[in-house]
């Protein structure tokens, strides 16, 4: 059985993941996602969707997205080739880090997930040539209740690796926060 354990983050509900995988001469196993295991690190329920994404570029950013209620959605993100500088923007209404962001690096084959609870903007940068992601998600997407920061925001000030590069059109015609934002209620 693969061990797990999570290491707590500043922003509450916000979970880094690692997997301890079981090794032997012809390489490695380990459980990327058990529901019952991953309720206890603040999973919300069952996985309604699976994506996966390969970026390539070094620099590129895909993000900032989040899901509104009553769509909202938690995401376990883990990367399965390269590396990337996962961060996730809290949401949450009256939370105390409302607008605080927090990243960790996550590599292929390091046995870490980003586990990024409702109420979250979530984003990437790649840091490789190119990386691969999975995103295990508790809500199908809905394109009515689908948003997005500037991942450049000043008011968000996340402090990206390198220069932000390759920004979709979607990406790059997100807005900066303005003083009517006030987030969202879960």
């Amino acid at each position: 059985m693969t061990k797990v354990r999570s290491l707590a983050t500043p922003i509450e509900g916000l979970v880094c993941i690692e997997r301890e995988p079981i090794g032997d001469a012809r390489g490695s196993f380990a459980r990327l996602f058990c529901d019952g295991a991953y309720a206890a690190f603040g999973w919300p329920g069952k996985v309604r969707q699976i994506n996966h994404s390969r970026t390539c570029g070094q620099g590129s950013v895909r993000g900032m997205h989040f899901q509104r209620p009553p769509a909202a959605e938690a995401k376990l993100v883990t990367c399965t080739a390269g590396k990337v500088f996962d961060v996730a923007v809290d949401l949450r209404r009256g939370s105390p880090t409302f607008l605080r962001w927090h990243g960790v690096e996550l590599v292929g084959g390091d046995g870490r997930s980003f586990l990024i609870p409702e109420g979250f903007a979530h984003g990437f940068q790649v840091l490789s040539d190119e990386a691969e992601l999975l995103y295990f998600h508790s809500a199908p997407y809905s394109a009515e209740h689908e948003g997005g920061l500037a991942p450049s925001d000043p008011k968000l000030a996340i402090d990206w690796p390198l220069p932000i590069a390759n920004l979709s059109r979607r990406d790059a015609a997100h807005r900066a926060i303005d003083d009517h934002f006030t987030g969202m209620i879960l």
